[in-house]
């Protein structure tokens, strides 16, 4: 029955050893590889009425030509041809650019069909297709392929149509039918064909829709597969707190903890409780509480008689977690030790020492803490800040430290729920999604760059008053050198501006590690007043004073970017304000801007960042882990992938799934992904 899917594509008539080659590089090597390769948009060829027409859409037209063409030509090998077309009432103009031989081909009077991008000012197309003769024998779609080396779209499609045939029915449909039934989905071969030779907007629309639930579900199976092994397999330990004590701690805190906050450590006090190891992610915006909510969970284990850990990024976030921590859990007994690069090789060995017996209950530190040497007599819980600057080696080594200890990972990267618990689908997701009471919030305003001089008198306004301030530049990938420049020369600029006045400070990425320490101590301690920096400053540090803050070339970041980047303001009780210096030209960049200036909540801007962007960008390509999906977009997709995990988990969990012949095809897949095996994707 496969044997056709598994069929060469040699057997294409017309596909030599040179075009094999060629395909084979696009990872196209059976039948079942061809048809299963997507177009990335189809040409619309469907007759539209230019009056309905929006500007710079793509439309197709038929009409009468009503003049004879006149050509321009401009230079080597460039024209620019010309005709006027009568389409129904409307005479309008037709450019066609680099297209001298159609002039022998239009006459006046002759009926044409063209295709290209309607200028509404000008009442012109530019464009792009043109045939002789009303629209009767073309299609409405043409489907588009991102194609390598010398191949054509013409012969690419072929080729398809040919992969089609022979395949035919025979294709193995992998979703079963009841689940095609009630969700109304094409079957495979009818969606195929919707895919890549259409016979209307609507069948592209139902092939899409089939392949965007295959694509999660099998997505999702994996993901539950992995979780559900991971917690049949990884027994960890059950953590029997005391509740009484958890509750004297929470009553000492300097503030009343936000719903918000009480629901997340119900959530991870549960997690404690069960024995089997805990996975889970906390993430809450910028100033959300986080910290004290990891408080109150290393707390909980410390009372069970076990040890805590919690790492960050960079040495002086976990001084400042030090520091915090030491003023709430020290009233209550706890022995707490700082563990970073620059303890000094004595005082490493004593807290090495002391971890062993059991004398500290818990150890806060930057990857220093994941060193072999650093051993603990009971590690119950790890907790990880900002996880995304940690690799995953760096993750695992810290967790392998103790017998299965329980793992949390915080981020101040605020992800849309549905997305979170898509991206980390092997971790749970517990969310701090509101601001404790008191905090103001940041006034944020888009200010066109020649407005640079106002905005210095407002951030001296603040000085004056004893604040601080950061300026931000864009790190300009393409080139080191002139990012290291342009931060140096806005840095030279502002130290001329307050020569004398106000100390300002430098940081960027060349600097060393320990450099960047030093400015940013001297910041967090007031001794410098302006920080100029490259987006090196985007995580963690808290410094209350900052009040003021220019994000130059704003348009050249991405939103949340920008809100991490804004959440370094605002951390006091004054009054804060974000200044974006952008001059935008595109209109995604615009938007942007006015929604950093409409609202502070990174959830909203999350949401709003990945419609603009999309999830690759987002996360970033590189450590996402996301799946590259052919049709699913797991932005747009949502309301489809939520149904695909609650359809993943009831498969898994019934016998049917198992044993049945229906999805036997799904199974195949799963046990081929490695899900079962215990593979980690940590």
């Amino acid at each position: 029955m496969y044997s056709k899917q598994l069929q060469s594509v040699n057997s294409i008539k017309g596909v030599g050893g040179e075009t094999e080659k060629t395909l084979a590089d696009m990872g196209i090597l059976t039948l079942q590889d061809l048809v299963m390769t997507f177009p990335y948009r189809h040409e619309d060829f469907r007759l539209k009425n230019i009056a309905e027409t929006p500007h710079n859409e793509r439309v197709t037209v038929e009409g009468r030509v009503e003049s004879e063409p006149s050509i321009l030509f401009l230079g080597k090998n460039k024209s620019r041809l010309q005709i006027r077309l009568l389409v129904g009432p409307h005479l309008i103009k037709v450019v066609f650019f680099n297209q001298a031989y159609l002039k022998n081909k239009i006459t006046s009077g002759q009926i044409v069909t063209v295709t290209g991008k309607w200028d509404r000012g000008r009442q012109a197309i530019s464009a792009t297709h043109f045939s002789s003769g009303p629209k009767t024998d073309q299609i409405d779609f043409e489907p588009m392929y991102s194609l390598k080396g010398s191949l054509h779209q013409k012969t690419f499609r072929k080729f398809m149509h040919q992969a089609l045939q022979e395949m035919g029915t025979e294709l193995e449909d992998c979703l079963p039918h009841d689940i095609r039934e009630s969700y109304k989905l094409l079957p495979v071969f009818e969606a195929l064909e919707g895919v890549h030779f259409p016979k209307d907007a609507e069948h592209v629309k139902q092939a899409r829709r089939r392949f965007v639930y295959e694509e999660l579900l099998m997505f999702q199976l994996k993901m539950q597969a992995i979780k559900k092994v991971r917690k049949e397999q990884n027994q960890g330990i059950a953590i029997a707190y005391d509740i009484q004590k958890l509750k004297d701690l929470i009553a000492t805190l300097p503030y009343e903890l936000t719903a918000a906050q009480k629901r997340v450590v119900n959530e991870i006090c549960k997690d404690l409780k069960e024995p089997h190891r805990m996975n889970r992610l906390l993430q809450g915006d910028v100033g959300s509480g986080k910290t004290v909510v990891a408080a109150i969970a290393l707390y909980a284990v410390i009372t069970a008689g076990f040890q805590g850990a919690l790492m960050a990024p960079t040495e002086i976030l976990a001084e400042q977690h030090a520091d915090s921590l030491h003023e709430w859990l020290s009233p209550m007994g706890i022995r707490i030790a700082l563990l970073t690069g620059s303890t000094k090789t004595k005082a490493r060995r004593t807290l090495h020492e002391q971890l062993q017996n059991g004398e500290i209950d818990l150890l806060i530190g930057t990857h220093a803490l994941i060193q072999p040497d650093v051993e603990f007599r009971q590690l119950g819980l790890v907790i990880t800040d900002e996880q995304h600057r940690f690799g995953v080696d760096q993750r695992r080594v810290l967790r392998d430290k103790g017998m299965s200890p329980d793992v949390l990972f915080m981020t101040a990267t605020p992800i849309p729920r549905t997305l979170a618990i898509t991206a980390f689908g092997e971790m749970d997701v517990s969310t701090i999604d509101e601001m404790p009471a008191g905090r103001k919030e940041i006034e944020t305003h888009w200010v066109k760059k020649e407005l640079f001089d106002e905005t210095i008198k407002r951030m001296a306004k603040e000085l004056q008053e004893g604040k601080q301030a950061y300026v931000i530049c864009p790190l300009i990938e393409e080139s080191d050198k002139l990012d290291v420049q342009n931060t140096v020369d806005v840095y030279e600029q502002l130290s001329s501006i307050f020569h004398n006045k106000y100390k300002v400070g430098l940081m960027h990425g060349r600097l060393h590690s320990s450099e960047k320490d030093e400015v940013m101590r001297a910041f967090s301690e007031g001794q410098i007043q302006v920080l100029v920096s490259t987006t090196v400053v985007e995580v963690g540090v808290n410094v209350p004073n900052a009040t003021f803050m220019v994000i130059y070339d704003a348009e050249r970041f991405g939103l949340a970017q920008l809100h991490q980047l804004r959440g370094r303001v605002g951390r006091g009780s004054a009054q804060s304000y974000c200044i974006l210096l952008a001059d935008p030209k595109s209109e995604e960049g615009k938007e942007r801007m006015t929604s950093m200036t409409e609202t502070n909540d990174g959830f909203k801007l999350a949401q709003k960042d990945l419609e603009l962007r999309g999830p690759g960008d987002f996360f970033g390509r590189k450590q996402s882990g996301l799946p590259e999906f052919k049709m699913a977009d797991l932005v747009h997709d949502y309301r489809a992938l939520e149904t695909a995990r609650q359809d993943a988990e009831k498969y898994l969990a019934s016998n049917e799934f198992w044993t049945s012949e229906e999805t036997k095809c799904l199974r195949t897949y799963l046990q081929n992904s490695g899900a079962l095996d215990g593979d980690r994707i940590d």
